[in-house]
């Protein structure tokens, strides 16, 4: 255990990203997306590749969480693309079997977090989140680049089949009432009480749920993740370190980073509701709260 996490390596300091561009083995991807307000329900995901352009870590590329990464079948956004998607997304932008993949994100931690847990999914476990993002990077004093960066060769990346660490609908019904499972909400206060934010379609949280916002997993001064035993006390007072996870919010996006800490905490049992409130909270059938 180090600094307090069970799984330290899940986490790369800019520091040591300054010290290891040049390894060959190393492929660092910016996965910025913006939600831009769309009211009265809905918002619009805007890539960031122009961030990229201004300003990007030397070496790094782009990967749009969307277009790229996500099942262009389904009718909800961001959803879990198939293994072969998912290969052939990541040969072609020159990942291969053993590589060392850090990612980082100018905008929130939890783009670069959705990737990690779709690579953890896909079998590939040397993977990374650059702590604080591009504005750390920066604020230590390292160099950017800008523009675009030239395609790279093919990967050998190869897709292992899916491990069941997407959620669905209904097991997020089953857990309802099951004292053996933890349903933590991951979007913010305002949003879990129902008394403003994106609602998704209706206002407030799953039945049975409670709130671990993933930006109160971060330091708002340095974007970086709060230390290690803070982290572990605020997942313990809301139940979730003796029993299964589930960790949901609009789209499966800012989920991933409450199940990224929980997973360097030691938590041997997590999984994202993939679809969450997108799904959900259109559907009256199933229940939800207000507080």
């Amino acid at each position: 255990m180090s600094g307090g996490f069970v799984h330290p390596e899940y986490l790369v300091s800019p520091a040591w990203l300054a010290a290891h561009l040049r390894d060959p083995t190393l492929r660092i991807f910016d996965c910025t997306t913006h939600l831009l307000p769309d009211p009265p329900a809905a918002y619009r995901a805007v890539p960031g590749r122009a961030d990229f352009e201004a300003a990007h870590i030397p070496g790094a590329r782009f990967l749009d969480v969307q277009g790229d990464l996500s099942d262009p079948t389904q009718t909800l956004r961001f959803m879990c693309p198939t293994a072969a998607r998912f290969q052939a997304a990541l040969r072609r932008f020159g990942v291969n079997r053993g590589d060392r993949v850090v990612l980082y994100s100018t905008a929130n931690l939890w783009w670069a977090t959705r990737v990690w847990w779709l690579l953890r999914v896909f079998g590939h476990d040397h993977a990374a989140v650059l702590d604080g993002g591009l504005a750390a990077w920066r604020a230590e004093g390292h160099s950017v680049a800008t523009g675009p960066e030239p395609a790279p060769p093919p990967g050998d990346f190869s897709a292992a089949s899916p491990r069941p660490l997407m959620a669905t609908k209904q097991d997020v019904l089953a857990a309802i009432g099951n004292s053996a499972v933890c349903t933590i909400n991951a979007l913010t206060e305002a949003q879990h009480t129902g008394a403003g934010g994106n609602s998704y379609g209706r206002p407030g949280h799953i039945a049975g749920s409670i709130n671990l916002p993933a930006a109160r997993l971060i330091d708002p001064g340095t974007e970086r993740l709060l230390p290690a035993g803070l982290l572990r006390a605020r997942f313990a007072a809301a139940g979730a370190m003796d029993r299964a996870v589930i960790t949901y919010c609009g789209g499966g996006i800012a989920a991933s980073a409450d199940a990224l800490v929980l997973i360097m905490l030691g938590h041997g049992d997590v999984r994202i509701y993939d679809a969450s409130l997108s799904e959900w909270a259109v559907d009256p059938a199933l229940p939800m709260a207000v507080l």
